[in-house]
């Protein structure tokens, strides 16, 4: 891209601004969209471009609140988006929720007591595999059944993450109109390989040293790596999907 291709993108408005983690939770949105652009601002990667003539802006945040937060400061100060929403893959923290279904957010949630409120105007259809309720977000994986269970237990949250809350914060401060949404990539049939904890960087890239070092050490985590992409590809179509709708409906409830 040129500079003054840059530029441009930099200093366009946008409608709806994404905040995710990693390129593969809305690669199959962006694959729906038009005229799109891509450039770095600082440590974050943004892409730009057009779904249904809606002007969308997202940026991939990587792993954890602290990276989450100033990605959306940046994306607000870029783009002026009028709404945030932020997206991704989530772990299910109840067992009626399986993974590719939705998880809207009307409340999330820290272990320390804090708290946000979201009024979504929406309800579940759990036959539709929509699901809203409170989110947690932590500052680990959670990788266990058994982990879940606990943070259940304890915050009544029916799904994990590491950054909505970070976003959710941030949007509040800058009066900004927040919406959480969420697809889950691992339910609580079984517990994630623990290669998977070192499988990603802070900034969401896979270590490649990490995999051939977790394949050397035991060749059988190839089938859980395997049915881990499955059921993140299969998280990231149903998330493309909600999100079709969700755009379209944000940009109509947006006073101009």
């Amino acid at each position: 891209m040129s500079t003054s291709d840059v530029a441009a993108v930099d200093a366009s408005s946008a409608e709806i601004g994404i905040v995710c983690s990693l390129p593969l939770e809305v690669g199959a949105f962006l694959g729906r969209c038009q005229k799109l652009k891509t450039y770095s601002g600082g440590p974050f990667k943004f892409t730009g471009g057009l779904y249904d003539g809606i002007r969308v802006a997202v940026v991939e945040a990587g792993t954890g609140m602290n990276r989450a937060r100033r990605a959306t400061l940046s994306l607000l100060d870029a783009h002026r988006p009028a709404w945030i929403v932020s997206t991704g893959f989530a772990g299910a923290l109840v067992p009626e929720m399986k993974v590719g279904n939705i998880v809207v957010a009307n409340e999330v949630v820290g272990l320390q007591g804090q708290s946000l409120k979201i009024d979504v105007g929406m309800d579940s259809n759990l036959e539709r595999g929509l699901r809203v309720g409170r989110m947690l977000t932590v500052d680990r994986m959670v990788r266990t059944v058994v982990e879940k269970q606990d943070l259940a237990g304890q915050t009544g949250a029916i799904s994990v993450d590491m950054e909505t809350l970070a976003v959710a914060a941030a949007c509040q401060e800058a009066k900004t109109r927040f919406m959480a949404v969420r697809t889950i990539s691992d339910d609580l049939s079984a517990d994630l390989p623990p290669e998977v904890l070192s499988l990603l960087g802070e900034t969401g890239a896979v270590r490649l040293g990490a995999v051939f070092g977790a394949l050397w050490k035991r060749p059988a985590s190839i089938k859980d790596m395997w049915r881990m992409r499955e059921h993140a590809m299969e998280a990231a179509n149903r998330l493309a999907d909600f999100l079709d709708g969700i755009v379209v409906q944000l940009d109509r409830a947006t006073v101009r």
